[in-house]
């Protein structure tokens, strides 16, 4: 008998018999060990450190739990995100507000329900913030989000540091920004925020970045006397995709960002802030697999094999998006020699709907099962209904034992909102 391919515990042949395909598997006992890992090099080894969980990496109501029961603080984009933290009562000052264009309601809806910090991307958002506050008696804390001008060499559209961004207030224009906020009644400036982008194998843009902060840092001490209390150093760590991937350990990035602000400080005489870091992707990624069935196989002489399955830019756009690479094992048959080199093909309508290029597998037949590795994150949270293909299952698996975390939608709720 073939040898079938296990995650998280479970035979993922046989999840895909009992829950269907397209299907999202994540391993809840991987996202706890890499919880306690970021904690033991973070949060643990350093005083006033704390993780908040990029919730727009992966976002279910399993995983706000998980994320209020291991003390971790969440960061949020959108009143969508929110809303999902407040159903399950996270703890409002352990949420951090993000986002280039919160809306007014967005807004509003913060400030009512307590959240801890709002990260302001620009002047205007931060006289937008005060005036709501006062209009609700609020005084909410704020960091204001720099960019600091940091080529961090990821796809263009990851890359959130240079000059020419849609994030973060101007390096140039972040003395004005700390002046305006000083001056205001209704809110309380608190510090500073940076990310450089995400996917990053390296720590040179995040050195770079915080070098500049921190210089920042000392010339609005020294000029307009503000103090910063805190300073939040973003993600953006990397994980492994494919192979090729050269992943490290989370030290590799905050150890020396951390040392570096604590020299920098003694030297300079400085308070040195409460630290905070914001993984995603970082957390989820390699605890989850997609599972397809293969149906059509194409083969064109001498050019291609294509292999179609019943999902794919639906439900995974990055490789249509930023030509994200995957890895992959042909489930049911994860023990046969791959011979045969193919393109995994989704099922929509576009040419770059294209999960895989060049995989190297075993023969297929339709009804195999593939596996997609490393897709917790940016999979299901950015799933869509494009060609009316409903959104797929989410389950969980700990200590070996599945569950449905998200039901899969149906044909009848692609439409139920319809007039």
């Amino acid at each position: 008998m073939a040898e079938h391919y296990h995650f998280g515990g479970c035979d993922t042949v046989a999840l895909a018999r009992e829950f269907g395909t397209p299907l999202y598997v994540v391993s809840e006992d991987d996202v706890l060990a890499r919880i306690r890992e970021v904690k033991a090099a973070f949060d643990e080894k350093y005083e006033r450190a704390h993780t908040h969980y990029a919730s727009k990496a992966f976002l279910t109501k399993d995983m706000i739990r998980i994320a209020k029961e291991q003390d971790m603080g969440l960061d949020v984009v959108s009143g969508g995100e929110l809303h999902g933290a407040m159903a399950l009562d996270f703890p409002p000052e352990r949420i951090v507000f993000h986002g280039n264009n919160k809306t007014p309601a967005e807004i509003a809806m913060g400030l009512d329900y307590g959240v801890g910090r709002f990260v302001c991307d620009s002047l205007g958002e931060i006289e937008l913030i005060d005036r709501l506050a006062g209009e609700r008696c609020a005084r909410p804390h704020i960091l204001i989000r720099v960019t600091p001008g940091v080529d961090s060499h990821t796809h263009a559209y990851i890359s959130t540091a240079m000059a020419d961004s849609k994030f973060g207030v101007p390096l140039p224009q972040v003395p004005e920004a700390v002046a305006r906020c000083l001056g205001l009644k209704n809110t309380e400036l608190v510090g500073f925020h940076f990310h450089v982008g995400s996917q990053l194998l390296k720590n040179a843009s995040h050195l770079m970045a915080v070098d500049i902060l921190l210089g920042v840092i000392r010339d609005v001490r020294e000029r307009i006397g503000f103090t910063t209390r805190e300073f939040d150093l973003g993600g953006g760590f990397g994980v492994r995709y494919t192979k090729d991937d050269d992943v490290r350990p989370i030290g590799y990035f905050v150890d020396p960002m951390v040392e570096r602000i604590e020299a920098f400080c003694a030297e300079h005489g400085l308070h040195r802030p409460d630290l905070a870091i914001e993984p995603g992707r970082w957390i989820v990624c390699e605890a989850g697999v997609t599972l397809y069935t293969v149906g059509s196989i194409k083969e064109i002489p001498g050019i291609r094999t294509y292999v179609g399955v019943d999902g794919g830019l639906p439900d995974n756009p990055r490789p249509a998006l930023y030509q994200a690479a995957y890895d992959a094992v042909v489930a049911n048959r994860c023990d046969e020699e791959a011979t045969e080199v193919v393109t995994i093909a989704g099922r929509c309508c576009e040419s770059s709907d294209i999960l895989i290029r060049d995989l190297r597998v075993p023969p297929l037949a339709p009804g195999d099962i593939l596996a997609v590795k490393s897709t917790g994150a940016y999979c299901y949270s950015m799933a869509s209904n494009y060609n009316k293909v409903p959104v797929p299952a989410v389950v969980a698996v700990r200590n070996g034992v599945p569950r449905v975390s998200v039901r899969r939608q149906t044909y009848e709720e692609l439409y139920e909102r319809d007039v």
